[in-house]
């Protein structure tokens, strides 16, 4: 069911995964990945909880060695699973930033920001410059004196990110960072983080559950399921193109549906015969379904589930057989109506019963 990861030709890779597998008492995390990352690329691990996006990160960082499989920065070899060997994480020129921030209660914001820079030794002189060149780029040179808890959780996330650039790596890792901010924080933040991007010219390695986060930062998308990659391409071709059944219900704002087929039929009652005497499910776009009022073609009867206002139009979810459909609509469906929805001449693609795409 995974899809062959694709090179990009853009820029030379920075990092490179050669089937790295990663093993948890027989059972794997992370499974037989391959990708390469193009330099100045700003790639998101998108996925579920617990499909093995955050493992991922943890090797890239040097916090996990993988189990088999290889590692690269550049031309230099960070991880090698079958060799049992992987460079300590202070030799990687990468830095990270964790989902709880993790600052030094006891320490200054300047503090925070100036200890990495402590650890490598660089000379004062150097750490000064440093520390001030990201404490300006953040935004945050008026809170130098202040401790971590006498500033907002926004602020401190812009602590953890100006600590993350002050020693200037070349690789920045983001572990779900924006997850402990309200929805209009994050709004911000994500902006703020690709500014951030643009100024450093870093390469960007970004976990996140959330596919607006996504398709908003992203300039390449690794969709990961069960440990596996299902797809490593840039968002648009996520959404135009599909490679698995699970990337198809899962990206997008909504997502497909993905509609059960039997014998080239929808739901076992509408034959179809651009379904091909298909059995899976066919993927059908919520820009394809009409509501209607009559019978007719293709028309199935749905039962409301949800309505969500969207800048102007619908969202209109309802039950068949225990399947969710929705759709996009300008109509203003009342609650208490009976729906009908019209499915489209033909699906956008059809996945067999593994979830493999056969059209």
């Amino acid at each position: 069911m995974a899809a062959a990861a694709k090179t990009s030709l853009e820029a030379p890779p920075v990092i490179s995964l050669d089937h790295v597998t990663k093993s948890f008492a027989g059972h794997d995390a992370v499974s037989n990945v391959s990708f390469s990352v193009p330099e100045g690329s700003f790639l998101v691990l998108l996925g579920p909880s617990g499909c093995g996006k955050s493992t991922m990160l943890r090797m890239l960082a040097g916090l996990d060695q993988p189990t088999s499989g290889r590692i690269l920065f550049n031309d230099t070899l960070v991880a090698d699973g079958n060799a049992g060997f992987t460079l300590p994480p202070a030799d990687r020129n990468a830095g990270l930033v964790f989902q709880s921030y993790a600052l030094w209660p006891h320490m200054t914001v300047a503090g925070n920001i100036e200890w990495p820079l402590k650890v490598a030794k660089l000379p004062a002189e150097e750490r000064r410059i440093r520390r001030a060149d990201a404490m300006q780029m953040l935004g945050i040179s008026a809170l130098a004196d202040r401790y971590p808890g006498e500033i907002s959780g926004g602020q401190q996330q812009r602590v953890a990110l100006a600590r993350m650039i002050a020693p200037r790596p070349r690789i920045m890792l983001f572990d779900e960072p924006l997850s402990n901010l309200d929805a209009t924080l994050r709004v911000e933040m994500r902006f703020e983080l690709l500014k951030l991007h643009a100024a450093t010219g870093a390469t960007a390695v970004y976990v996140t559950h959330d596919q607006v986060e996504a398709m908003t930062m992203a300039t390449h998308v690794a969709v990961m399921n069960n440990g596996i990659v299902e797809q490593f391409d840039a968002p648009d071709t996520l959404l135009a193109e599909p490679a698995s059944a699970f990337v198809a219900g899962f990206v997008g704002t909504p997502a497909a549906n993905l509609i059960p087929i039997t014998g080239g039929r929808w739901f076992g009652r509408v034959a179809d015969p651009s379904l091909l005497n298909a059995t899976g499910h066919a993927m059908v776009r919520a820009d394809q379904i009409e509501v209607v009022s009559e019978s007719g073609p293709h028309v199935i009867e749905v039962e409301l589930a949800e309505i969500v206002p969207m800048a102007g139009r619908y969202l209109v979810s309802g039950l068949i057989d225990g399947i969710r459909i929705t759709t996009v609509t300008n109509r203003a469906v009342r609650s208490a109506e009976k729906l009908r929805f019209r499915l489209p001449g033909a699906p956008a693609a059809i996945f067999d019963t593994q979830g493999t795409r056969l059209s």
